[in-house]
């Protein structure tokens, strides 16, 4: 509590201790998001500079981390926003690396595709709930939402995805 306090009233040496206390969840929490880890190093740092930033804007009584993984959520939802439809998503990783047969590999790339081509507003829900195994309640808290409204935005997600999917010829 006193190392928010004195983050809150501007003290270099708190807002230090809060950076390298959280760094490394908020660059984990982004990469999560946006799938790439130099922009997620970027947006890692753009997080704790507006973090600094709205720092007057802070209750030291209130939920530090919930405050910081929406601030790192909102940024990598723009980025998102900003940036080329296309996202690779990484392939599954297994003990052994079998030949994908041709159905698979076809199945994959329009997995791929499908999740592309979502809003981002759904996507970042679906990537969180269905690739990262994210709770509603943990999701909804970092995109600053109710449970009700993840629960919604995953289920038009599931059925975008599916009728993207259909439309591939593949049928989920």
């Amino acid at each position: 509590m006193e190392l928010l306090q004195r983050f809150v009233a501007g003290e270099l040496d708190a807002f230090e201790s809060l950076f390298r206390q959280h760094q490394r969840d908020v660059y984990r929490w982004i990469v999560r998001i946006v799938r790439d880890p130099a922009m997620a190093e970027d947006l890692t740092v753009e997080t704790f500079w507006r973090m600094h930033r709205g720092r007057a804007g802070f209750n030291p009584e209130g939920n530090f981390t919930a405050w910081l993984r929406r601030i790192a959520t909102n940024l990598a939802l723009d980025h998102l926003r900003r940036r080329r439809p296309y996202v690779d998503l990484p392939d599954e990783l297994a003990a052994e690396q079998k030949p994908d047969s041709a159905v698979q590999q076809q199945t994959r790339l329009a997995l791929r595709k499908a999740f592309a081509e979502l809003p981002p507003r759904l996507r970042v829900v679906a990537q969180l709930g269905l690739v990262e195994n994210e709770t509603y309640p943990e999701i909804a808290e970092a995109l600053g939402i109710s449970s009700g409204a993840v629960k919604t935005r995953m289920f038009r997600a599931v059925r975008l995805l599916r009728k993207k999917l259909q439309r591939s010829g593949v049928h989920p």
